[in-house]
């Protein structure tokens, strides 16, 4: 597995090694899951010793950015207890799917892969299958599995990740499927191990959970209620993570507009932004996703003299129609985001601003859709991210009558798609010629003699350069814009 997160791992490295599994686990987290993670580390010893060779893991993510963040978590417990990573599932002795449940064809997706694996298991019995993340926290998902893929040995939600080391015990030990599912939770563990995808930046959670209930969103009933982490927390981790190479930052939550409400010492977005601000060595700040109804004023003006925070704001719309924005539950009209777009382009006048937005919803007539084409003209997005809405089981609007014709959504979705690709192409022209600097992330995928690298306002960059690069930010003239991307120059 990647050699990163070098200091924290080392850490753990040395409690594990003081732990003594002739005692009872400890009762306080994280040292009880430290316990679990050595007893972990004898028993997947032992089965790699049966097989002469180590064992292998398979991580794949379904989903959204907190979904990645936690898989990151996941591989970290897994590189603990002795497993190496594999990039094939076939060939892997331990597979993780981190579920994602947003839209139904996601179950679909991962039911299609377990019927995979049935047959690779029965190849190769020892094989371990686990599933997690939001999906799992559906009743009905979980009584489908036991039920039709008896095969799977491990299902845990979205609440208690932080005690993966102990379920893989608990399985290893009973030869029986593990089912350990919360329906809420107001806990956080801290310091347990993460293995990143990058050396140079890296997501933070800054809260869990989600308390908007859009009624078209399943998110709050398999999130939970929202947590903020307590900020000395959250400044310690990005502090150990710069210390170990990582030059930019995305806090992530389902809401971050709305932090730090549930803390004892209530700290706003804005304030916390504030102390991350002064970390030395770090030089990018993302964050997303932004609700409209909660970007406040002082937001904007912290936003307005940062010297880290990127250039660019995901600030969802889903629809241009108040009325649609009601019946959605947004708790914002269509004057309201307007004016808050207005604001931070007074404020931030070169923000990149993104959206999402959702065609179709139950109820929407051609002038709704009208609205929201009016949105997108005057806001002049960079991109967006567009829907055809689809009804999702257990959320308010799947019993909403007044559902769209299939062929009127397609039409509809159609024009947005083409409106909405028109301006990002005049919008991000803009910037042609002009120097600027750009974080390297990857060699070029198509051309090995380019490296890909990314603007502050998000804009990608295709320029020559070496692998050497990767995690540095150099300065780049954009010689030409290609619609969505710029080829460069290295200055």
């Amino acid at each position: 597995m990647r050699e990163q997160n070098r200091n924290k791992n080392q850490e753990i490295e040395k409690i594990l090694e003081q732990m003594d599994l002739s005692q009872p686990a400890p009762e306080t987290e994280p040292m009880r899951q430290y316990w679990f993670m050595k007893k972990a580390r004898e028993l997947v010893k032992e089965q790699s010793e049966k097989l002469g060779r180590p064992l292998t893991a398979c991580t794949t993510t379904f989903g959204c950015q907190m979904n990645a963040r936690d898989s990151e978590k996941l591989l970290g417990v897994l590189e603990q207890i002795g497993y190496q990573e594999e990039t094939n599932e076939e060939d892997a002795d331990f597979v993780i799917y981190n579920t994602c449940t947003v839209r139904e064809n996601a179950n679909m997706r991962v039911y299609g892969r377990l019927g995979q694996l049935n047959r690779v298991k029965k190849q190769k019995p020892h094989m371990l299958i686990g599933l997690c993340g939001c999906m799992m926290q559906e009743p009905e998902v979980v009584e489908k599995i036991k039920k039709s893929y008896r095969f799977v040995d491990l299902i845990f939600g979205t609440h208690n990740i932080y005690k993966f080391a102990e379920l893989i015990v608990t399985r290893l030990e009973s030869q029986r499927m593990v089912i350990d599912i919360w329906k809420d939770t107001d806990k956080i563990v801290e310091d347990l191990p993460s293995e990143r995808k990058f050396s140079f930046k890296s997501g933070v959670n800054i809260m869990f959970g989600c308390n908007n209930f859009c009624s078209y969103c399943i998110v709050p009933y398999v999130r939970g209620r929202e947590r903020s982490r307590n900020p000395e927390d959250i400044i310690r981790e990005i502090q150990g993570l710069v210390a170990d190479g990582v030059v930019e930052v995305m806090l992530l939550g389902q809401n971050v507009n709305s932090y730090g409400k549930t803390l004892e010492h209530p700290v706003t977005f804005a304030q916390l932004l504030t102390e991350i601000e002064k970390i030395e060595g770090l030089e990018r700040i993302r964050f997303m996703t932004s609700h409209p109804k909660d970007l406040s004023d002082e937001l904007i003006e912290v936003m307005k003299h940062s010297k880290k925070i990127c250039k660019h704001l995901h600030l969802p719309v889903q629809s241009g129609s108040t009325e649609i924005l009601k019946k959605m539950n947004r708790r914002y009209t269509k004057e309201q985001y307007l004016e808050l777009v207005r604001k931070i382009k007074e404020a931030v006048p070169d923000i990149s601003l993104t959206t999402d937005i959702i065609v179709g919803f139950p109820g929407e007539t051609e002038e709704d859709f009208l609205e929201t084409m009016d949105v997108v003209k005057k806001v002049r997005y960079d991109s967006a991210f567009t829907f055809i809405y689809s009804k999702r089981t257990g959320t308010p609007a799947a019993a909403m009558e007044n559902q769209v014709p299939e062929d009127v959504v397609k039409d509809r979705f159609d024009r947005l798609l083409k409106e909405v690709q028109s301006i990002s192409a005049e919008v991000c022209s803009v910037h042609e010629g002009t120097t600027q600097s750009v974080l390297v992330e990857a060699v070029n995928d198509h051309d090995p003699a380019l490296v890909t690298g990314r603007l502050s306002n998000n804009i990608l960059v295709h320029f020559p350069g070496e692998k050497e690069l990767i995690g540095k930010i150099v300065s780049v003239r954009l010689d030409a814009c290609k619609g969505f991307y710029y080829i460069g120059t290295r200055v």
